[in-house]
């Protein structure tokens, strides 16, 4: 690592508080340690956890940067640690993180990074990880949707629910989004989405029951929890899966007539991902390889980009993403280096 320099510029949050708290620091350039590589990051994706973490509700788990934000990067290797074999310098990568990624480097474990799919830009390259991820292992691999299967997804027009849209659609499943606006509405429908209901003016309960028939939805990816909870048990098919990804909407429900779960033999689970260890995040990362990259090489689908900005303008990223208009992915941009 003698020919990189010994500090970078990374986005850090001083004390929790609103997207201004965001700003530049210089820290050390990271060095790469047991089965690590280093990376020197061209684009980092923003989410709904970073948002969560400067507001100070979202404490990073031990051993990932403890103020610097950022679940998902892509650019090129630059340097390997002890016990590394698949990449070498030069390599052009996204991955996965705990955090760190809004810097000029930041390491990561090598099983938790991907090659970029042919065809996708570094911007598009860093909107895959955090959502591919979270999709992949939420809705197929807890959900179990099947081809044919009917998937309801809440919040359809942000990063998490694009990417449910295209997975849902490239593997047979029906789509039905919940989103909050016309506009969105019709992204999410030209995206592949089947069905798109206006939650503001619509009943999604009892649009989803029309829609399927009267069957309901086999699985529901939800991230507003609260009062949704209830009327998720009640869009759901028998047999259905809901799986919990967030509760923004609160996680204490004052309500909750649960005779559902017994009358429709339904399965309510949930998780989260950036507590888990590198060998359990390469368990999805080989399967998204093996499943899902040869689609994105070939075009079949892309990640949606809503806008980028520049590394110093993450507080202008985080204003974006807290006014819910953003359709897709919001991406910072820091240019190559190393």
């Amino acid at each position: 690592m003698s020919d990189l320099p010994a500090n970078m510029t990374a986005i850090v949050i001083p004390a929790p508080g609103g997207p201004e708290v965001l700003v530049p620091q210089s820290r050390p350039v990271p060095v790469p340690g047991e089965g690590e590589i280093l990376i020197a990051v061209e684009a980092a994706g923003v989410n709904r956890p970073d948002v969560s973490q400067r507001q100070g509700k979202y404490p990073p788990p031990a051993g990932a940067p403890q103020d610097i934000p950022g679940l998902e990067i892509a650019g090129h290797v630059v340097a390997c640690g002890p016990g590394t074999s698949r990449y070498k310098p030069g390599d052009q990568v996204c991955a996965l993180v705990p955090g760190g990624g809004y810097a000029q480097y930041c390491t990561v474990h090598e099983s938790n990074a991907l090659p970029i799919p042919a065809g996708l830009s570094m911007i598009e390259a860093a909107a895959i990880p955090e959502t591919f991820f979270t999709v992949w292992t939420n809705v197929f691999q807890r959900g179990r949707l099947e081809p044919g299967e009917t998937l309801l997804v809440h919040g359809g027009s942000s990063g998490i629910g694009t990417t449910a849209i295209m997975l849902g659609k490239a593997f047979g499943a029906k789509v039905i989004v919940t989103v909050g606006s016309a506009d969105k509405a019709a992204a999410c429908l030209k995206l592949g989405a089947d069905h798109a209901i206006n939650y503001k003016t619509q009943d999604f309960v009892a649009e989803v029951k029309a829609i399927t028939g009267g069957h309901g939805a086999d699985v529901v990816l939800d991230m507003v929890g609260g009062s949704y909870v209830q009327r998720n048990y009640d869009a759901a098919a028998v047999e259905g899966r809901i799986v919990q990804i967030a509760f923004m909407e609160g996680y204490k429900i004052p309500s909750l007539d649960m005779r559902q779960i017994s009358a429709k033999r339904l399965t309510h689970t949930g998780s989260t991902l950036r507590p888990r260890t590198p060998a359990q995040k390469a368990i999805i990362a080989r399967e998204l390889e093996t499943r899902v990259w040869p689609l994105l090489a070939t075009g079949k689908f892309r990640p949606l980009i809503d806008q980028t900005f520049d590394l110093a303008k993450a507080a202008d990223a985080h204003a974006r993403m807290e006014t819910s208009a953003h359709i897709g992915k919001i991406v910072l941009s820091i240019g190559k280096s190393g």
